[in-house]
């Protein structure tokens, strides 16, 4: 039964600008919202599944054929704007946003130009970046037309996950792909800290492993994209995890492109577990075009990028619910 599609009203922030409150206020049934969570983080658990028992239960013909299957799904060619797959993107973001639920503050709706291309640096990564949904084109919350988002390559070698992600518009992290799509038009939502980012994660505690990262700012300074913070609150707390610690095990995570950890949630599922995210968009951050900006032009955007991203949390963490919580950029 849908009660309300969007809510939206303004609050007046520190700076007297009048931030936009977006909120899905709409209800879906337990099956719609275990459907549409379990295609953006049960995917990796399947393949999993679906390994072991073919390897156990299924006799070596079957198991190789099982396996053989997967492999296809690897190097088969996905197509983006498949109608199916586009319907599947749509009520991922649809019902998925609407069960923790989501609500995206916009400091600054009217500084977003539908005609320009933005650079948007989402923190924190957490276990899994579900929040991201929030920003894709099927969500409705930005009024940008054209979004993509930036993802490990590990995820693009991953069975059916590859397919699912792709249909929601994520494509692999590389130069290549991000300065071609910015300069085609359209907007990158990207994480800086990354998978290692989950090498600092810690309980109780919000991290974002920015200190080292620059080639996003490099990115945004050559193609003259404005460059976005956005910080999402909540999103730590949708999963219990555990992850080893070590010398050997931050190698492995950065050799692989993903870090292997266990996490759980609803009932010990992959299903994240019911809690409110509240995504801040920061006012974006003009930055002058160059082609080839010098160390000390790029490290003066970052020094920027970093304090707006601090004061974006220090600004919305009390009426987020996190008023004791503290971040640490790495």
């Amino acid at each position: 039964m849908e009660k309300d599609d969007m809510q939206s009203n303004t609050n007046s922030n520190l700076d007297g600008m009048q931030p936009t409150i977006i909120s899905r206020t709409s209800e879906s049934s337990w099956l719609q919202y275990a459907l549409a969570l379990w295609v953006v983080a049960g995917s990796i658990h399947l393949n999993i599944l679906l390994v072991i028992l073919a390897l156990v239960l299924l006799p070596s013909v079957w198991a190789f054929l099982v396996l053989g299957l997967l492999l296809t799904l690897i190097l088969i060619p996905v197509e983006q704007n498949s109608e199916w797959g586009q319907r599947l993107a749509k009520f991922v973001c649809y019902h998925g946003s609407r069960y923790f639920p989501i609500t995206v503050i916009i400091e600054n709706m009217k500084a977003f130009n539908p005609s320009n291309a933005y650079v948007f640096a989402f923190e924190p990564h957490s276990v899994i970046p579900v929040g991201l949904m929030a920003l894709c084109n099927h969500s409705g919350f930005m009024p940008l037309p054209n979004i993509k988002a930036l993802a490990s390559s590990a995820v693009f070698y991953t069975p059916i996950l590859r397919h699912l992600w792709s249909w929601l518009g994520v494509v692999p992290a590389s130069r290549e792909n991000f300065v071609k799509l910015l300069n085609d038009g359209y907007s990158c939502v990207v994480i800086p800290g990354g998978v290692q980012e989950i090498l600092y994660m810690e309980h109780g505690h919000e991290v974002a492993f920015l200190k080292r990262r620059r080639g996003f700012i490099h990115v945004s300074i050559e193609t003259g994209c404005p460059l976005v913070p956005v910080f999402c609150f909540g999103q730590t707390d949708l999963y219990h995890w555990w992850k080893p610690r070590g010398q050997f095990f931050n190698v492995l995570s950065r050799v692989i492109k993903f870090t292997p950890l266990l996490f759980w949630g609803t009932f010990g599922s992959p299903i994240p577990f019911c809690h409110p995210l509240h995504i801040v968009v920061g006012t974006p951050i003009d930055v002058e075009r160059k082609l080839k900006p010098s160390k000390e032009e790029v490290d003066e955007v970052h020094a920027r990028f970093v304090l707006a991203l601090q004061g974006l949390f220090e600004r919305h963490k009390a009426a987020a619910g996190y008023k004791d919580t503290s971040l640490s950029v790495y």
